[in-house]
């Protein structure tokens, strides 16, 4: 069950050789171009550079598991590359055309975009000459809750009029920003999950306004996490994907696979933060001895270790069953691992800045950026809470009718 394809094999060694030979040496490159713009949306040209290099090597789109758009890879042969990514969570996914919000964007596009939708955003998207954003959260209810969601689509004759304010509105910012996929109700009337739509928005639309970019923890990130205002902003009915009121059913088809990345990327992070942690470890002195002799540091690299593999290995049991029996069939497994990863990989990474001391609250190191995204990720694709409580609901289930 552990062992993945040849083919699976083969990618793994191509991105590695990837990564050492171009990622890690464009990193501090990368860092340069973006102070010397001044700009904290910038779009340097090192990404485009390593972009073409990654589409020389054919590790490109390798997320799409769909033969026609890209290689075609299973959950479970893309999962470790998606890992090795997130040791460069900043530019790996990009340069790959892997990036989130993209991938979900994509694989919406192809199972739920009509052959305007495809020519027009998901050729574009899939070549990397656009970006896109995904709109779903809002920020005057609780977005955790999809049902909450409040942004009116009226419709009125061949078009729809949509009005409300969204955040959180990744990569909109980014300056290769074209297209929005777009949630909101079409019907407050019906079923709680038959109320919600989604469309298909182009970000320069009339009535669109981008107001400002929210930050993480400090960060500007470069793509961005907009808020975003709608005003009687009309979308032909065209542009609704799937037909009204599916819009929840296409959430739940998108969130499944991007969960399994953010985690596997997740976990990329906490081993390039293990790794950052044992380095240091081993060329720091303190008090006559290496950092590394001390016994609470030995602990923590075992206990990392430990998480890791543990981490590593449900997720790799959850996009072995997305494969196998389905991602609705996979849901509570999805669910544990989007807690797990995160909060594994924040708990290394704070260790590894405790190690660095001074220096891993800086930017002379990765470690405080991975901090502040991973902590992001226990709220972004629904936060641990709600995953809990999947969980939980599902065990009790199990029990129902009996007492003890």
């Amino acid at each position: 069950m552990l062992e993945t394809t040849d083919r699976g094999k083969k990618y793994q060694e191509e991105l590695l050789d990837f990564m050492d030979s171009h990622v890690y040496p464009a990193e501090p490159v990368y860092a340069a171009q973006m102070r010397e713009a001044g700009d904290p949306h910038h779009h340097p040209q090192i990404l485009e550079d390593l972009k073409a290099e990654a589409k020389r090597r054919g590790l490109w789109n390798l997320f799409h598991p769909h033969p026609e758009w890209g290689p075609g890879l299973t959950n479970f042969e893309y999962a470790p590359l998606a890992e090795i990514m997130g040791r460069s969570p900043h530019l790996a996914p990009e340069a790959t055309n892997c990036a989130a919000p993209d991938t979900g964007n994509m694989e919406v596009l192809t199972l739920f975009g009509t052959d305007e939708h495809k020519k027009t955003y998901l050729e574009p998207l899939l070549d990397g000459t656009i970006r896109s954003a995904f709109a779903m959260t809002e920020p005057a209810v609780a977005s955790s809750d999809a049902t909450n969601i409040e942004m009116r689509m009226e419709r009125d004759g061949d078009e729809y009029v949509l009005n409300g304010r969204k955040w959180f509105t990744s990569n909109a910012m980014h300056r290769n920003c074209k297209v929005l996929i777009v949630m909101g109700k079409t019907d407050p009337t019906a079923a709680p999950h038959r109320q919600q739509s989604m469309m298909v928005v182009p970000l320069d639309s009339p009535g669109i306004t981008v107001l400002r970019n929210l930050p993480v923890f400090g960060y500007q990130d470069r793509e961005g996490h907009a808020e975003v205002v709608f005003e009687d902003v009309r979308v032909p009915a065209s542009d609704v994907l799937a037909g009204e009121g599916e819009g929840f059913a296409i959430s739940q088809a998108r969130l499944g696979p991007g969960r399994i990345h953010h985690c596997m990327r997740a976990i990329g992070m906490a081993e390039r933060a293990l790794e950052l942690l044992c380095k240091r470890a081993l060329s720091r002195e303190t008090f006559g001895q290496p950092i590394a002799e001390r016994s609470n540091i030995q602990d923590w690299i075992a206990e990392a270790r430990i998480e890791i593999e543990k981490s590593r290995l449900l997720t790799l049991k959850a996009a072995w069953m997305m494969d196998t029996v389905g991602n609705k069939a996979a849901r509570m497994e999805i669910a544990a691992i989007k807690v797990d990863a995160p909060n594994v990989a924040l708990q290394i990474v704070d260790r590894a800045i405790q190690v660095h001391g001074g220096g891993g609250v800086t930017d002379d190191f990765p470690l405080a950026s991975f901090w502040a995204h991973l902590r992001t990720l226990r709220l972004a694709d629904g936060p641990d809470e709600v995953h809990k409580r999947t969980l939980a609901r599902q065990e009790l289930r199990k029990y129902a009718g009996q007492t003890a």
